[in-house]
């Protein structure tokens, strides 16, 4: 990986698991700043447990986890996201019963600034106008596109130094799919580093800067993702393509 930017999140040894099942195996990565950097693998590979890890809702059996120079790793999920670094799960979560704008103002409960919450706020409005126009609906009751984006758009609400996204495509059409990906792109030249978990390997290697591949809780290999995109077997080899 290139050396030109600052490596802003990096994992170390990194392991963990659920009870006597090892999820992940000694994970070393590395996310520089103003990057899209992707992790690629096919299921059960370990990629959610990954970003589930490195948030604070799976705890780190072994390695380590920093972010900007501090170790994270024992933080509890709550702190980690007052750092910057903040989560948007596979599934959206979106909370029935809220408005959209509800589920919105859950993004910034690490924001004690009245002016810096209307102002991200409008922020993501900006970025999502169906948002502002269905504000007052109960959120669990938008399309799977507009849920997607009223996830991404709770994140922002913290004001993320890096966004960990996790699947953000599944289960939407083709056209919404590009749609999101070019969320995703905005969003990384406006300034937001990301860590992209995505089912869509060659869309998201289209869009990052750098991508590894995990395989059985292992990252098996590693590469400027444009090198990754273009080598063929790997593809077929580790991504299921």
């Amino acid at each position: 990986m290139t050396a030109s930017a600052n490596v802003v999140l990096k994992l170390s040894g990194l392991e963990a698991g659920y009870g006597r099942i090892r999820a992940l195996e000694g994970i070393d990565l590395e996310v520089r700043e103003g990057q899209i950097v992707t992790l690629l693998g096919a299921n059960g590979a370990g990629k959610s447990t990954t970003l589930k890890t490195i948030s604070g809702l799976v705890r780190a059996s072994a390695g380590n986890v920093e972010f900007m120079g501090e170790d994270i790793t024992r933080k509890n999920a709550h702190d980690i996201a007052r750092t910057g670094l903040v989560h948007v799960p596979e599934g959206r979560h979106v909370l029935r019963g809220l408005s959209v704008r509800e589920n919105l103002e859950l993004g910034a409960f690490t924001v004690k600034d009245p002016a810096l919450r209307k102002k991200r706020m409008r922020e993501v409005f900006d970025l999502f106008p169906i948002l502002e126009k269905r504000q007052n609906g109960d959120g669990s009751l938008l399309s799977g596109g507009e849920q997607q984006m009223l996830a991404i758009g709770r994140a922002l609400m913290h004001g993320p130094r890096v966004l960990l996204l996790d699947e953000p495509s599944m289960g939407l059409a083709p056209k919404l799919v590009l749609e999101t990906m070019g969320i995703v792109k905005r969003l990384n030249e406006a300034g937001t580093t990301i860590l992209l978990v995505e089912q869509n390997a060659r869309l998201a290697l289209k869009l990052a800067h750098y991508g590894y591949v995990l395989e059985s809780g292992k990252i098996r290999m590693q590469d400027d993702a444009s090198r990754l995109r273009e080598d063929k077997s790997i593809v077929q080899a580790y991504l299921g393509e």
